[in-house]
């Protein structure tokens, strides 16, 4: 006898045990040697990760394709694995020793710290795949790989190494993200930009003559950094700017350095803001070095690795400078003291124009906090430019296609646009650059400090000492080998030919640029062929109100909690039921909650089926029934098939998941259950038997098409279900998915649609009317045909007690004061004579629809404001859109109330 309710906290963990030990998820089983490949790879999740809601929903839609096609016989692998994640690591590890009182990083060395790291990683680092274990995630979990083992490491060497030898990777000096708390360069989606109450300072640069003498002329610059200005090397005025032709070639003196820089005539200067005037500091902002390219203007680096002003001794700031006395105060001054500093003194020379509160963005490290400084710095990069044409063409050509397509835009943008690649991480958890430097600077770039140390050997002409780059790589560049290094590359495995390229790569929009167009490049380079033929791109997991969740707005919602509190299933089939194409998820507890009633509904069908003895059947044919209700329920369960299907293969999640509901909670419980009471509760009989058959059979062809979504609530119903004349032959996760084609039966479908839709009918408008719950009212089929006629006799009791009416009759035409329904072309009335006060009801039902038409009115008017669209909260927006839609529908079901009064 089944437990009266589903408790996941019970079953769960027990599941689990049983897919691990039958290795239900392990690629390469003998019996599906001849079967198709089916290969997805996970996006690794830092090794210092929790689960969040983000990964809850990658993880969720990667699970449901795994198990579909594990379903239909494929062999499918779904690669695991974890990130290093070179900057989180090496923190936790150092917040840990600070927090225990032992030495820090750098008193302890290089060699002894990386052996903390490494068994920090063996004692805490598994964290996130265990909470994805309990998501249900079928990965082979035989295969997990690690960015930084021993295989893995050895490809991001050979792939460094070949890329260097063919001139794709190279050292220069750039402009980085720099932490100055780090003391490495971040990438960009490291990178935080906070809004801050700043102020934009107007300083007034002199212009000079050719002799360099003042003119008594100024130009006005605006900065929100003033700081920056000791390094400044021109200023930049707009070509088609009149203000400015009198002073084309002209120079100005820099303000406190006496440093005369030219006026460049330069697109990027907008003529419609401020002055039109900007002032170039080429080694300290990224546009201004692509200016200063553009213009061979000198790198004039003002901050050390700590963002301090170092001014003594630096040449590149002394060469034509003649600074104010005391400038050189300002040496080892942060930039919050220089700015300060900078400010009084420009004021004090009267060259402070004005002064304006400006809010703007200023960029953050997303793990120190600190403001980031755009940099000049050594370090080592990739020549994306090149990799980028093969990746562009890919997808161009439509070899691989992003899902939704909007998002083809953003991958050409950021290609058609690609800059040279920072690979390079002052850190030293990760992977050591494999490059060594002769005593003249000389570099050797080898897979071995043995190659290397032959390759200078011959160079030299004797041994010679060589000095490592203590430099690791970007975690980004170790995770673009993802698709193929995980198979074992750059050995020739059996699992690379059988499994690359992948099928489907499911990822978040925001690493587009930094992984999913990485991993394009390199594929394409090293393997000849592209990573994966789909992209699909999810969206994000905001709060109830479509605000992003955050820790600073207290709105963050825990998946593991939620887990706890409603089971995994629920949320799983939450997130799948919201992940609509394109439009971000919406989430709340509530929705959770509504999907564990849904795991309760099936839990408790199949309590209800066992207590009315619907046992499954060895041998039973779905094609042989001859009851026309069970016809119907088998073709409405293939029809389900069929659309649930269809919505997995084209990464349709939500419609996949909502017609899956529809039809287990709508069709399947309330009606076909409702529907076969009289015979599963009748007298003993073929029809009965038929009818305990049958629903034992579509329940477990439900649990088949619900498993990836709720796999453990369904892989106990299989468990449960068998029985000793019909055990299982599988796990329910290596079963056949159901396999209903061709039952659609057209016929039993036009009578039970029938008494359904009469049924749905008649209590929509015993609702619409507040007809009282307990009054029973006749209904007259009004020129019924003999299919009508017969339907209704046949139907008789179970339309009178579905549907509370005291009788059914026939007649030519509607009696008067009754309501008409037109079902499926047959014409009802329902005579409310007495029952209802017809103008009461007209005139209450005419006042609600004017109230909502008010409503949708205010409503229009505001989201036809282009100042309120563009000005409030996106999640604000949103909510106005559906209440707006929410009152419309509303309205349109009451005017149609309204028509049928008369």
């Amino acid at each position: 006898m089944m437990e009266k309710t589903f408790d996941p906290q019970a079953v769960e963990g027990r599941i689990s045990a049983a897919w691990r030990e039958a290795d239900a998820f392990k690629a390469g089983r003998p019996d599906r040697a001849e079967a198709e490949p089916f290969a997805i790879v996970i996006p690794p999740p830092n090794v210092t990760g929790a689960l969040h809601m983000g990964h809850a929903l990658n993880t969720t839609l990667q699970d449901i394709l795994a198990r579909f096609e594990r379903m239909r016989g494929k062999d499918v692998l779904w690669q695991p694995g974890t990130d290093h994640a070179g900057i989180a690591t090496q923190m936790v590890v150092e917040r840990q020793l600070m927090e225990r009182q032992e030495p820090g990083r750098r008193e302890m060395g290089r060699e002894k710290f990386l052996e903390r790291v490494w068994a920090w990683k063996a004692e805490s680092g598994g964290a996130i795949v265990n909470q994805l274990q309990r998501l249900g995630a079928s990965c082979d979990w035989s295969r997990e790989r690690f960015t930084m083992d021993e295989g893995l490491s050895r490809a991001v060497i050979k792939v460094f190494v070949q890329l260097y030898r063919e001139g794709l990777i190279y050292k220069d000096k750039r402009l980085v993200n720099w932490d100055p708390k780090l003391l490495t360069a971040i990438s960009d989606l490291e990178v935080v930009q906070v809004e801050t109450k700043g102020h934009l300072w107007h300083f007034k640069y002199p212009v000079v003559d050719e002799a360099g003498a003042e003119t008594g002329e100024f130009v006005i610059v605006a900065t929100t950094r003033p700081e920056t200005m000791l390094g400044d090397a021109a200023v930049a005025v707009n070509p088609a700017d009149e203000r400015y032709f009198h002073l084309r070639g002209k120079r100005v003196r820099l303000p406190l350095v006496g440093r005369l820089i030219p006026i460049v005539e330069d697109e990027y200067s907008d003529p419609e803001k401020g002055t039109g005037a900007v002032k170039i500091t080429p080694a300290h902002d990224f546009n201004d070095f692509e200016v200063g390219r553009r213009h061979g203007l000198p790198l004039i680096n003002i901050f050390d690795a700590e963002a301090k002003l170092t001014l003594i001794g630096n040449e590149p700031f002394r060469a034509g400078a003649e600074p104010i006395e005391g400038l050189d105060g300002l040496h080892g001054a942060s930039r919050e003291n220089a700015r300060k500093q900078i400010v009084e003194l420009m004021e004090e020379r009267g060259l402070l124009d004005q002064i304006e509160p400006h809010p703007h963005m200023v960029p953050h490290g997303d793990r120190s906090g600190s403001i980031i400084e755009p940099w000049l710095t050594d370090q080592w990069y990739v020549n994306a430019g090149v990799l980028a044409r093969p990746a562009l063409d890919a997808v161009r050509s439509g070899k691989a296609s992003f899902i939704p397509k909007n998002w083809e835009k953003t991958y050409f943008d950021w290609l058609e646009n690609i800059q040279p690649s920072c690979i390079s991480r002052q850190l030293w958890w990760g992977h050591q650059i494999p490059a060594w430097y002769g005593p003249d600077g000389k570099v050797f770039v080898e897979a071995t400090e043995a190659e290397a140390a032959a390759a200078a050997r011959a160079h030299y002409g004797e041994p010679t000492a060589l000095a490592r780059d203590p430099d690791v790589l970007d975690t980004w560049f170790s995770s673009a080998l993802w698709p193929f290094s995980t198979l074992g590359w750059p050995d020739e495995t059996t699992e690379l030919k059988r499994y690359y390229p992948t099928n489907v790569l499911v990822t978040g929009f925001d690493i587009i640029f930094f992984w999913v167009a990485r991993m394009m490049m390199m594929g394409l380079h090293f393997m000849g062929e592209i990573p994966f033929h789909d992209i699909y791109i999810h969206a994000l997991v905001r709060d109830e109100k479509g605000a992003k969740m955050s820790k600073s707005k207290g709105n963050v919602i825990d998946p593991l909690s939620l887990i706890e509190q409603y089971g995994a299933d629920s949320l799983r089939f939450t997130l799948a039921a919201m992940a609509a194409q394109g439009r971000d998820i919406k989430l709340s507890t509530q929705r959770v909650e509504g999907y564990r009633n849904f795991a309760t509904k099936i839990w408790n069908a199949a309590r209800f089926a066992e207590i009315n003895g619907c046992v499954r059947v060895t041998g039973f044919d779905p094609r042989g029934v001859s009851i026309t209700l069970n016809a119907w329920i088998i073709g409405e369960a293939a029809k389900a098939v069929a659309e649930v299907t269809g919505a997995i293969k084209t990464y349709r999640f939500n419609d996949a998941a909502n017609a899956a509901y529809r039809f287990v909670w709508n069709i399947f419980c309330d009606w076909h259950l409702e529907l076969a009471k009289p015979l599963l509760q009748g007298e003993d009989g073929p029809a009965k038997d038929e009818t305990r058959a049958t629903t034992a059979f579509v329940l477990d062809e439900i649990v088949k098409l619900l498993h990836p979504f709720m796999p453990f609530l369904t892989e106990e119903l299989w468990a449960i279900k068998a029985t000793e004349d019909s055990p299982r032959a599988s796990l329910l996760a290596l079963t056949a998915s159901p396999r209903l084609e061709g039952l659609e039966n057209a016929a039993a479908e036009s009578e039970i649609g029938w008494v359904v839709e009469l049924i749905s009918e008649v209590r929509s408008v015993r609702s619409e009317m507040n007809v009282p719950a307990g009054a029973l009212i006749p209904l007259v089929l009004v020129n019924a045909d003999t299919d009508v006629g017969s339907r209704a006799k046949n139907w008789d009791e179970t339309l009178r007690r579905l549907a509370r009416l005291s009788d059914i009759s026939f007649a030519a035409e509607a009696p008067e004061k009754s309501v008409q329904l037109v079902v499926r072309g047959a014409v009802a009335a329902l005579p409310l004579q007495g029952v209802i006060d017809f103008d009461a009801e007209k005139s209450r039902l005419a006042k609600e629809i004017g109230k909502l038409a008010a409503d949708a009115w205010k409503i229009e008017a505001k989201l036809g404001n282009a100042d309120f669209v563009a000005k409030a909260p996106e999640e604000v927006v949103e909510e106005n859109r559906e209440r707006l839609d929410e009152a419309r529908a509303r309205a349109a079901k009451l005017e149609a109330a309204l028509k049928r009064l008369g």
